[in-house]
């Protein structure tokens, strides 16, 4: 009996994995994962942290090259490593007793460096990378959910771990693989085809749909026990088409026939930690004030929007806006949107520093009083000196009682180094 045809013989019958068939498994992994082409180098590479005796946990988006950093790293590797991809048919018979005989191999081979990837959907992993940092592995660790990097987790790695996010190609990855030059039009192209390397490479719609499909199914429905897919799939529609509008809760339940408020705000939270939207609230230093107001809707990729969105397809403003998030959200957590005698669409806070920035494709004689005012407004109410309007193509300056409003076009913000 030849192995692949044992372990399904075995896998049916008693719903096991033996070590002879885990060592052929991971054996085939890692075969597969160094022959593939490592790709264009991301930008974050040199910045991946790695602590002795701490976990280093790589987030992202469901292919967005999480696999290939940890391939880029590997081969910068001169001690013995291993590969494990758990999101994988040959595991799904895997269970937490089964990290016993994973643990005897890596003792077995001597290995030092162990990359695990998607583990989160194995149940009691984090115990068993725990073990591995207690024994002086060094642990690298991928997954497509943001709860990896939450405080429950950390607990049970008693703090032993790095978070790191990868988010797909920025504006300069996107220039360096497409071998472009920064200009209006080609911010426009980025725009347009986002950063999935996929579908950067192949610009197949169909490769987004199903990305966002497998997102729902594997991400989130089966995660979390959710049975009604079809208003899961119609909420996520509903929010690729709205991307820069408020959303509130209550309306969205009676939407899409959702049994109560809480159970929308679980669907929309499982839809954040999966890395396909994100929700920015108001900006106040009080959460109950927060929390009255509604949050804007921002996708991961403004590929996703462009590619299934028939009504945003054209909807530039919305979709530039989405971009400007994105590229804050690379370096920025705390993100909210101002509102008082204006609007001010970002308002980004790192170490008590705020930045604030208006998005807008274009002034014009009917826009430029209202955006202006809805940045200078800001900039007072928070005593910041500074703020910026990122425009497609316009560069300009505008002062007002000793608050400068630099003017500045998408191809030019996009390759600044942010503070």
């Amino acid at each position: 009996m030849t192995i692949s045809n044992k372990y399904l013989f075995l896998q049916k019958k008693y719903n096991m994995i033996t070590k002879e068939i885990l060592e052929n498994v991971i054996d085939n992994q890692q075969k597969d994962f160094e022959s593939i082409n490592a790709g264009l180098q991301r930008e974050v590479f040199a910045s991946i942290p790695q602590i002795d005796s701490f976990a280093t946990v790589v987030t992202g988006l469901r292919r967005c090259g999480k696999s290939t950093l940890l391939l880029q790293k590997l081969r910068k590797e001169k001690r013995n490593v291993v590969f494990i991809n758990f999101d994988d048919i040959r595991f799904s018979s895997f269970d937490a007793t089964d990290f016993n005989r994973l643990h005897l191999i890596l003792k077995e081979r001597n290995i030092e460096v162990v990359f695990l990837d998607e583990i989160q959907i194995m149940d009691k992993w984090e115990v068993f990378v725990h073990q591995l940092l207690r024994e002086s592995f060094t642990v690298y660790v991928t997954g497509s959910n943001a709860s990896l990097l939450s405080i429950e987790m950390s607990s049970h790695l008693t703090g032993r771990n790095i978070g790191f996010e990868l988010f797909p190609f920025s504006y300069n990855e996107f220039l360096k693989y497409e071998g472009l030059n920064p200009s209006v039009e080609t911010s426009k192209q980025y725009m347009e085809f986002g950063g999935m390397p996929e579908y950067v490479k192949n610009k197949q719609k169909i490769i987004l749909s199903q990305l966002v499909d497998d997102i729902l199914l594997k991400d989130i429905a089966v995660r979390y026990s959710i049975r009604d897919i079809s208003s899961l799939r119609m909420l996520a529609s509903y929010l690729i088409s709205n991307v820069g509008n408020y959303i509130s809760s209550n309306k969205l339940a009676g939407m899409f026939n959702i049994k109560s408020v809480s159970a929308i705000n679980e669907y929309l939270s499982y839809i954040e930690n999966a890395y396909l939207f994100f929700f920015v609230p108001f900006f106040n230093y009080s959460l109950k004030v927060q929390q009255r107001h509604p949050r804007k809707i921002y996708a991961v990729d403004t590929g996703i929007i462009s590619a299934l969105s028939r009504s945003m397809k054209d909807d530039y403003g919305h979709i530039l806006e989405n971009l400007v998030f994105l590229h804050l959200r690379r370096k920025y957590k705390q993100i909210y949107y101002y509102q008082n005698k204006g609007e001010c669409d970002f308002v980004a806070i790192d170490n008590s520093n705020k930045h604030l920035i208006q998005v807008c494709s274009e002034l014009t004689d009917f826009n430029t009083e209202r955006e202006l005012n809805g940045i200078f407004n800001a900039l007072d109410d928070l005593s910041v000196a500074n703020g910026t309007i990122v425009t497609f193509s316009q560069k300009d300056i505008f002062t007002y009682n000793n608050k400068v409003v630099n003017v500045i076009p998408l191809h030019e913000y996009l390759l600044e180094q942010m503070p």
